[in-house]
């Protein structure tokens, strides 16, 4: 077969143009640090990113929702803990006042104090977190009590339940009905009303002391409750910490270019692109203007 010179030139033409477009990959790779740039360089390392992002997406969720449910325990915590104290100085109070000695106007200081132990106990029972009440289950767009320390409607104690990893789901509320009763608010209410009876003897406010005592028990069950899942909170925010960490790792290792190779590569093919330069300026025979000259 006859090589002519128009096929030589046509070969290094083709060889020039390859040439360039292995350099043009190799610099995209390097301004973008990315092994692939489009789905057609490698579809295969692009699938694999889509399920690595996927899976990435749905753990940075979880961890949306894990800190959601931390808000509200924390919370929930935090006030039954100021509705443990209040109690034990309702608590105080009343084993004060079962004493016949002090006079009306004392036992009438104790009934507001008393009283303003209720107003709070209803301030701690309607706490709000991101604008939602966290005590009335999963009526959470209204308060559990109203001003005067009746129920806001329907009574509602159902759990809320919050999905923080694959098919689990975690209660981020409490049993209202332990932590902040209906009777809890009533029997303080009823200990004002005798304290400022003078009709109402010692005896008679002993009586609530047991109820008291029940009321704050249900407040540490429920704490005590509320810290288990806590702890497991803990465990699964560690986990998902752990999780998002190597599904970054593996989608790094999928995606992300070698840069010492990169430039490596970019290197040798602009070695190869000034030879096939040279080679062509020998190969390309003088025109009739080279004679010329």
């Amino acid at each position: 077969m006859r090589v002519t010179q128009s096929m030589l030139s046509n070969s290094m033409l083709n060889n020039l143009r390859q040439n360039n477009t292995q350099m043009s990959k190799y610099m995209e790779q390097l301004s973008t640090g990315k092994k692939i740039n489009q789905p057609s360089d490698d579809p295969v390392v692009a699938m694999r990113g889509v399920d690595y992002r996927s899976e990435l997406s749905k753990v940075e969720q979880f961890e949306r929702n894990m800190s959601e449910v931390r808000t509200w325990m924390d919370s929930s915590d935090e006030a039954m803990d100021e509705a443990g104290q209040s109690l034990m100085r309702v608590r105080e109070l009343v084993t004060q006042a079962s004493n016949d000695s002090y006079e009306e106007n004392q036992r009438e200081n104790m009934a507001s104090e008393v009283e303003q132990i209720k107003d709070h106990l209803i301030e701690l029972a309607n706490t709000k977190v991101n604008n939602k009440h966290i005590f009335n289950g999963t009526h959470t767009d209204t308060p559990r009590f109203d001003n005067n320390g009746n129920l806001s409607g329907e009574s509602n104690n159902k759990a809320i339940n919050i999905e923080v990893s694959d098919g689990v789901e975690l209660r981020a509320n409490v049993d209202p009905s332990n932590a902040f009763s209906e009777n809890m608010i009533q029997g303080l209410e009823n200990i004002v009303t005798d304290l400022r009876d003078n009709n109402t003897t010692g005896d008679d406010l002993d009586g609530y002391l047991s109820d008291i005592d029940q009321y704050s028990q249900n407040i540490v069950d429920e704490r005590a409750d509320l810290g288990a899942r806590m702890n497991r909170a803990e465990l699964i925010e560690t986990r998902l910490s752990q999780q998002e960490i190597t599904t970054k790792d593996v989608m790094s290792s999928n995606e992300d270019a070698d840069m010492s190779e990169v430039i490596t590569n970019l290197r040798m093919q602009e070695n190869v692109h000034r030879a096939a330069l040279s080679a062509g300026s020998r190969i390309i025979q003088p025109t009739l203007m080279d004679f010329l000259r």
